[in-house]
C-alpha cells in the first residue's frame, strides 16, 4: 500500500515541503469484541467484527456464526446472546441483565476459538437535579448565556468509577473531548474524594458542548439557551474500565496541529478480553463492561432562565 506523506520543515522562518512513498505493510486482521452492557430495561448488544484498513470508512460488519454468552458467576444465570444482522443481542422481558455486585463472565466462541472477560457491576448515585446557570459574555462567548450542570452525590466507599454520558436537546455529546469519567467523586483514582458531590469539572465542564461559530474563528455559540434540555446517564464502570476510557482519551482526543510532533504515539488501548487458549496467535481488542445506570434531565424554561439570572453572582 502507498501512501503519500508530506514533510513540512520550517527554519529559520522558511518552509519547504518533500514528497515520499513510503511502503506501508498492511495491517494484521484483528478480531473486535465489544460488550458495554447495562441493566437498562432495553435490548443489549454484543459487537463481534473484524478490524479493516484505516481508510476504509465502512461500517464494521458482524462476523457470524459466534456464540455469544453472559454468565452470572455468582448466581451461575447464563443469558444467551443471539444472532442479529449487525450484532449479537439479548433482550429482557420480566427483569434486566444483571444485579449490583455480582461479577459476570462474557464468553465468546468463535472459530474454534473461545475468548473470555470479566466485569463487576457496581453502583452508582441517583442524579439528584440539572441546574442552570446565567453568565455574562466572555471573551470566546459574544453574548450572556445559560451554562448547565447536574448534580449527583458518590456514595460512601472509596473504589467507584463511572462513566457519564450527556445528551443535548436528545443528541449524544459524544466528542472524544466530551467522554466524561469520574473515580469516586474525584477525577482520578490518585485523587481521594470519596463520598462527597462530583467534582465541579465533571459536572460541568464536560455538559456544556462548545460549537464553533462558522465566521468567527476562536468564538463560540452558547452552550444553552431558553428551550434547550440536558439529560445525563451515571454509568457505573468497574476501575479497569475506568483505565480503558482513559486510555481511550488519550489515543483520540489528540492536539492536533504542531504539537502533534511531541504527543504520545497512537498505540492500540488495552483489552480485557482474552483467549482461554494459552498458546493463541489471534490478535483481539475491545472491551467489555456491565453498567447499572441513573438518569435525570431537565429544561432551560423561561422560569428556570429568569430564576437562573435573579441568582446571578449570589
Amino acid at each position: 500500500m502507498k501512501k503519500i506523506i508530506y514533510i513540512a520543515l520550517i527554519v529559520f522562518g522558511f518552509g519547504c515541503e518533500t514528497a515520499i512513498q513510503p511502503e506501508l505493510k498492511e495491517a494484521e486482521e484483528i478480531l473486535v469484541i465489544d460488550a458495554w452492557l447495562t441493566q437498562k430495561m432495553e435490548r443489549q448488544k454484543v459487537m463481534v467484527s473484524r478490524s479493516q484498513p484505516y481508510f476504509d470508512n465502512s461500517y464494521p460488519s458482524l462476523t457470524p456464526g459466534a456464540q455469544v454468552t453472559v454468565e452470572d458467576l455468582n448466581t451461575g444465570v447464563v443469558y444467551n446472546f443471539q444472532e442479529g444482522a449487525d450484532a449479537y443481542y439479548w433482550d429482557p422481558a420480566d427483569a434486566p441483565l444483571g444485579e449490583v455486585g455480582h461479577t459476570y463472565k462474557l464468553a465468546v466462541t468463535y472459530g474454534g476459538e473461545t475468548f473470555e472477560a470479566l466485569s463487576t457491576l457496581g453502583r452508582v448515585p441517583e442524579v439528584d437535579t440539572i441546574l442552570y446557570k446565567y453568565n455574562s459574555k466572555d471573551f470566546n462567548i459574544l453574548e450572556s448565556y445559560y451554562s448547565a450542570e447536574f448534580v449527583a452525590v458518590d456514595p460512601l466507599g472509596e473504589g467507584d468509577a463511572y462513566w457519564i454520558k450527556a445528551w443535548k436537546n436528545g443528541n449524544y455529546l459524544g466528542k472524544p473531548s466530551e467522554i466524561n469519567i469520574a473515580f469516586d467523586a474525584g477525577l482520578s483514582p490518585s485523587q481521594s474524594v470519596d463520598g462527597e458531590v462530583f467534582h465541579q469539572v465533571i459536572r460541568r465542564d464536560f455538559v456544556n458542548p462548545l460549537d464553533p461559530l462558522p465566521d468567527r474563528k476562536n468564538y463560540y455559540h452558547p452552550p444553552y439557551e431558553i428551550g434547550d434540555s440536558l439529560y445525563v446517564e451515571i454509568h457505573s464502570i468497574d476501575p479497569v474500565t475506568f483505565e480503558y476510557l482513559t486510555g481511550v482519551i488519550l489515543q483520540t482526543n489528540r492536539p492536533g496541529g504542531f504539537s502533534e510532533l511531541f504527543a504520545t504515539p497512537l498505540a492500540n488501548v488495552m483489552t480485557n478480553v482474552k483467549s482461554t487458549d494459552e498458546n493463541s496467535n489471534t490478535n483481539v481488542a475491545g472491551f467489555f463492561n456491565v453498567s447499572a445506570v441513573s438518569s435525570g434531565g431537565g429544561k432551560i424554561t423561561q422560569a428556570v432562565a429568569d430564576e437562573a439570572r435573579a441568582n446571578a453572582g449570589k
